[in-house]
Parts: C-alpha cells; sequence; structure tokens
C-alpha cells in the first residue's frame, strides 16, 4: 500500500491524500516552486520518503512537518500528505476533472511578485472561480526585492525579521499590489496570517522557490485549509473499483499507446478491465501493466519505470493495455471489476456528454489538448458569441480544415486551436483553401486574435459595400464660374457636405420635390482630373445633360441623387463608417424626402 494513505484495520474507508494544482502565468515558478518542494522533501525524508507518480508527487505528513518545522505538528493532521500535480499549467489543470468539477481539491496561484497579475493569471483564476477550487497565492520571487537577505528554507515571518526596513516595505508595496489586482478580480484577499475565513478570502504566501523562503508557510497553509475543508471529501473506498481521470496519452517504447492517468478513488489492479472515455465513445479494454516512475533520486536523471501491481487513491500511474489510440487527455477513467461493464460504459459516456460542446450548424471548427480545456475555449467563445461547428480535442487535420472551408460566412472559415499542432498537411490545405488557422495557448489571446481577423474582415467587406454605394453630397455652383454653359456645362463648384464622385446623378430641389438635372461626368482640380472632391473643395465639374441659365443657375444648390435602398444601408447599417460632413449630407438629403414621405429609406 501506498505510503500517503491512511486505512483502517477492515481496509475499507481510507482518508485519501487531496490533490493539489499548481497555476500560473509562464516564467512566474510554477515549475521552481514544484522543484523545491520536491528538493526539500527528499533533503527533510530520504529518496523514498516522497513517492514519484506519473505526473505527480506525493508528499507524506512526516516529510511536510520535517519542512514546516514548528508550523506543522503532524498529531494535529488525520490526512496522509499533499499530492502535487507536477504537469503545471492551467490548460492541464483543466484537464484534471471528475464527476463534472475539477479533480484537483485545492490549488496553488503562482504570481510573480515583480510582474503581479499577467495573462495566464486572469485566465487561471476564471477556470479556479468556473470550477469553485478553493485556492491560495504564492507571491513569488521576493529573494529578487532590492536588498533582500536570503534566509534559506525559512518561515515567512523569521525571514522577515532578517530584512531592512527598506526591503520590508518594498516587498509590502508589491505584495498589496497582488492583492488589489484579486480584488479587482472579484477576491477578498489578505497575508494569510490575517485572514481569519479562508472560505471567504484567499490567503497571500510570500515564498521563494529560489531560496525556499515561505516554503514552510505554503505547506501548513495547504495541510491546514485541506484539513478544516476536504477532509470529508478526502474518505475514499480503498478497495472499491478505481475511478480517474486521463492526464496525458503518450506513446511508451515497448507498450505502445499508454495512459497517464490521475487515480482520484478507490484501487487500480495490474488485471483490471477499464473503461476509458475515447475521441468515438468508451474504450473497453484490460490493462497490461501499470508502470510507475523510479524513485525520485535516479527519476531526476533517467526515465526508468517499474511495473506495480495495485495502485491506490490519490496516485498518478501510466497504465499500459491494447486499443488506447483514440482515448483523450480529460476523459474519464473506471475500474469495471465486479459491476457489468454496460453499466460502467453508460457512466463514462454521461460524463463524456457533460463535457460535451454545444455546436451550431454554422461557426468556426474547435480543438484543445484536452476535454477540459475545450469545454474551457468553448465557454470563452460562447461569452463572445462567436458559434462552433465542431469541436474535438487533438492537433488540428485535414479534415478539420475540409469542415471549415465550407462555411457559409468568409469570418467562419477558420480554426481556433488552443495548446495544440498543426499537421503539416493541414496547414497546406488550410493555405490552399483560404482557411485561417489561429493557435495559442492563452485562451483569451486566441479569441482576441480571432475578433480582429472577423474586425477587419468586415471592415474590408463594408469599404467594398461604400465603394459600390453612391455617397451623399450637396454642393453649390459658383458665381463667374461658368465655363461652358451645355453639352456638357462645365462650372466651378463647392462641395458644401459629403464626397463627389464622377458619374454620380444629378439633382436640383425645388420646393418638396427633386428633380434630375443630369450626371456629373468629370472633376478636375488645376487642370488635372480627380475621381472625388471633399468638403469644402473647389473644382470644375462637368454635367452631362442641363444647360447654365435654364435647368440649373450659378448659385445653385445641387445633390448627387442617391437611390433609396442605398440611403437605407448607409443610415442603418454604415453610418459609423463615413465620416461626419457625409452624415450631415446623409441627415439634409433624407429630411428632404421625408417630407414628402415619413418613410422613405426606412
Amino acid at each position: 500500500m501506498s505510503d500517503t494513505e491512511t486505512t483502517d484495520a477492515a481496509g475499507g474507508s481510507s482518508l485519501r491524500t487531496p490533490i493539489v494544482a499548481v497555476l500560473g502565468h509562464v516564467d512566474h515558478g510554477k515549475t521552481s516552486l514544484l522543484d523545491k518542494i520536491r528538493g526539500s522533501a527528499v533533503t527533510a525524508g530520504e529518496a523514498g520518503a516522497i513517492t514519484q507518480h506519473i505526473g505527480a508527487t506525493a508528499v507524506p505528513l512526516d516529510t511536510i512537518s520535517e519542512m514546516a518545522g514548528s508550523l506543522v505538528d503532524p498529531a494535529d493532521f488525520d490526512l496522509p500528505g499533499l499530492l502535487f500535480i507536477d504537469t503545471p499549467g492551467h490548460h492541464s489543470f483543466s484537464t484534471l476533472r471528475s464527476r463534472g468539477g475539477a479533480l484537483a481539491d485545492i490549488a496553488i496561484l503562482v504570481v510573480d511578485v515583480n510582474d503581479g497579475f499577467q495573462p495566464q493569471t486572469h485566465e487561471a483564476l476564471d477556470i479556479l472561480k468556473r470550477t469553485q477550487t478553493p485556492f491560495i497565492v504564492a507571491a513569488n520571487k521576493i529573494d529578487t526585492v532590492p536588498g533582500w537577505n536570503p534566509r534559506p528554507d525559512l518561515p515567512i515571518q523569521a525571514t522577515l525579521q532578517e530584512q531592512s526596513d527598506r526591503a520590508e516595505n518594498r516587498l509590502n508595496e508589491q505584495l498589496y499590489e497582488i492583492i488589489g489586482q484579486l480584488s479587482d478580480a472579484g477576491f477578498s484577499a489578505d497575508m494569510y496570517w490575517r485572514v481569519q475565513n479562508f472560505r471567504a478570502n484567499i490567503g497571500v504566501v510570500p515564498v521563494s522557490a529560489e531560496t525556499g523562503e515561505g516554503v514552510p508557510d505554503l505547506l501548513t497553509v495547504l495541510m491546514g485549509l485541506s484539513q478544516r475543508y476536504l477532509k470529508e471529501d478526502m474518505s475514499v473506498d480503498v478497495g472499491g473499483p478505481g475511478a480517474g481521470t486521463v492526464l496525458e496519452v503518450t506513446d511508451e517504447r515497448g507498450f505502445g499507446t499508454t495512459l497517464d492517468v490521475v487515480l482520484y478513488d478507490g484501487t487500480l489492479r495490474a488485471d483490471d478491465t477499464i473503461v476509458v472515455g475515447g475521441t468515438s465513445g468508451p474504450i473497453v479494454t484490460d490493462v497490461r501493466a501499470l508502470l510507475q516512475p523510479r524513485p525520485l533520486a535516479e527519476i531526476r536523471t533517467e526515465k526508468q519505470f517499474e511495473q506495480v501491481e495495485t495502485v491506490q487513491a490519490a496516485a498518478g500511474v501510466k497504465i499500459a493495455a491494447p486499443d488506447l489510440d483514440g482515448a483523450m487527455a480529460g476523459a474519464p477513467v473506471r475500474v469495471v471489476r465486479d459491476r457489468p461493464v454496460e453499466s460502467v460504459v453508460e457512466s463514462v459516456e454521461a460524463e463524456l456528454a457533460e463535457l460535451e460542446v454545444t455546436t451550431e450548424e454554422q461557426g468556426v471548427v474547435v480543438k484543445a489538448d484536452t476535454l477540459g480545456s475545450l469545454e474551457a475555449i468553448a465557454d470563452a467563445l460562447g461569452e463572445a458569441e462567436i458559434p462552433i461547428v465542431r469541436a474535438e480535442v487533438g492537433d488540428i487535420a485535414p479534415r478539420d480544415v475540409a469542415v471549415a472551408s465550407t462555411a457559409e460566412e468568409p469570418k467562419h472559415e477558420a480554426i481556433l486551436g488552443f495548446n495544440v499542432g498543426v499537421l503539416e498537411d493541414a496547414e497546406r490545405a488550410a493555405d490552399e483553401q483560404g482557411v485561417e488557422l489561429y493557435v495559442d495557448d492563452v485562451i483569451y489571446q486566441l479569441v482576441e486574435e480571432y475578433d480582429e481577423h472577423v474586425t477587419a474582415l468586415e471592415r474590408a467587406q463594408q469599404e467594398q459595400v461604400l465603394d459600390k454605394i453612391q455617397r451623399p453630397c450637396r454642393f453649390r455652383i459658383l458665381k463667374d464660374h461658368v465655363f461652358r454653359q451645355s453639352d456638357p456645362a462645365v462650372v466651378g463648384i463647392e462641395v458644401l457636405n459629403g464626397t463627389l464622385k464622377r458619374n454620380s446623378r444629378v439633382e436640383k430641389w425645388e420646393g418638396n420635390e427633386p428633380t434630375r438635372v443630369g450626371e456629373l461626368k468629370s472633376l478636375q482640380d488645376a487642370g488635372e482630373d480627380i475621381d472625388v472632391a471633399r468638403t469644402g473643395e473647389q473644382v470644375a465639374a462637368s454635367i452631362e445633360g442641363p444647360t447654365v441659365g435654364r435647368q440649373i443657375d450659378e448659385d445653385d444648390e445641387l445633390w448627387t441623387e442617391l437611390p433609396e435602398k442605398h440611403a437605407k444601408i448607409l443610415e442603418q447599417e454604415l453610418a459609423e463608417e463615413i465620416p461626419t460632413d457625409e452624415l450631415e449630407a446623409l441627415r439634409l438629403y433624407l429630411e428632404k424626402h421625408r417630407k414628402r414621405d415619413p418613410f422613405w429609406g426606412k
């Protein structure tokens, strides 16, 4: 039996190890913090005292007590220790799911005291909020504060006593900046030693992954919160059929496709039949081998596995079994044992159905690395009102491009990939078929990139429409500027409002009635032909049709004739795209028409 479990004499009920996930922005020190905890654990105990699991590291209570010193008395705790998920990152956190919620029982959000909140910090907070996972904040890199005097592995209060007032004040400024950012995100927070109610307030723990300062406090708070708030949830049937979640699907030499699984309930044996969620539905298969890394001291230098007969929750394990090619990261794993296979398949189907993304007849194609992150990106797209036509786990493949290329609207000819690769054939097909590919490892940046693309497309479409639409213009024939009376009439004009274009029909209003007087054939400015004239410009205009002194005269106000349909599009769809002076010309033109017919252009 694992040294991280506590079992009663009958071998029935047991308190499992709480599962701790580590989240935070890239380069804020997630991996360094995990490495520090692991390294310190080896130093505090012995290499075998902590158990290296696939995707997780179990640190027993006695070792935590050694590391935390006087802060943790083992006699105060029933829980066996802590199991750290050591594939840090928010995407792996959202992978870890059980019974429709987050698999991690508690989380550490790592924030660099120098950088504060960054894009992935906000994203991690969104996931924590959505999954309602309790968490604490590790304010990392306190050793980089100017003037800091490092006191390796000391609790934070003890190390603060060794600092100058200037260094301590500087750190406090940075810590309260983070507390303010948490408040802006909707979380009440304070230094952990000032927090009375951890359900209502987030505890901030200053730490250094480099020197180990504050790490005793971090472990103490994690154990205290787990003991106080999670103890009831940690009760498992240790002998019951195992339940877990796929962390990764990998190829292992000699074993083929294998599953890295976090087991959160019951027991998994080397001869069990299991049901795993797959891309085409549940997979029923028999375990061939259960693999765990060799002890921690060796795992650092070589990647070798030992076969084990039994694994108990909570633990990480690699499962080798046939027919696992279609298995998905984030999918449930259930041991059948003495239950009907059909009922276990049904429960896996039900859990997969909970994770299904709602799709529409039209929309974008979405790919993600895991079921959990697929759900997270679908939520974000839903909030942005971006429809999804297909959503799947896996790299972007040619068939995804084929689906995207059949979209009715150009803006839907796109694939959004979260934390996935693009197969070479797919990239080539996308280029050939004009399908846009967007790949990112920050969800909101992915959505923003796509939004910018849609905005640019819409702008281009509007500009195309604008090019084809008659533009409103009011202009006046200048006195003493008649250069030719007719065939065509050539006169000097001044543009009063709007844009005057060649080949526009010209009309004149008398009373409430417009009369077409001709067609503007050309414009000249200082003898040079031009295509358009704008408000305030004075140019020579050649108008086919009228005779000066009959249909038109000096000082007449003339208009370009707007078809009713064009006026409607300009007012209702393109008002934000045309300049203010054109809007004014349009307003005056509509005013004239609506005196005759109130519904004109509506």
